[in-house]
């Protein structure tokens, strides 16, 4: 299963806001400079973890972004699920009509797409930030 580039970005950000915990607040313009992420993406990115509340924000001068929690209590799955509350359905890697898939009642492959989900969630839910700053 691949992640989607705002994932990807996310993460990035996570990680530089991880190796600044306790120094001081990024900007958005400095993250997306040291992580090459699109500045309006990285405010986007950033609003969504600021509404989940992973990430809070200061206005000013001398304003910027810091991780609400330590480096240690961030997940993978906690800035995936911040970023999209659908995350965890599962969609079958079959057919391709979107959200709704007609054969989902008896579909034979189901279950075993339901424990790829699993597995990959629980690695998700495993790793923190602080394991990509080791």
């Amino acid at each position: 299963m691949l992640i989607t580039k705002k994932e990807q970005y996310a993460l990035r950000a996570m990680h530089e806001l991880g190796q600044n915990r306790g120094k001081r607040l990024l900007k958005t313009s400095e993250i997306a400079e040291s992580q090459a992420i699109p500045v309006r993406f990285l405010e986007v990115i950033l609003g969504q973890l600021k509404r989940a509340g992973i990430v809070e924000s200061k206005r000013g001068y001398k304003g910027g972004y810091s991780l609400v929690s330590s480096p240690e209590e961030v997940t993978v799955g906690d800035v995936f699920r911040g970023l999209q509350k659908t995350h965890d359905t599962v969609s079958c890697a079959i057919c391709d009509s979107g959200t709704y898939c007609p054969y989902m009642e008896g579909c034979v492959f189901m279950p075993m797409w339901k424990k790829v989900q699993g597995a990959i969630s629980e690695i998700y839910d495993s790793t923190t930030i602080n394991d990509f700053l080791n």
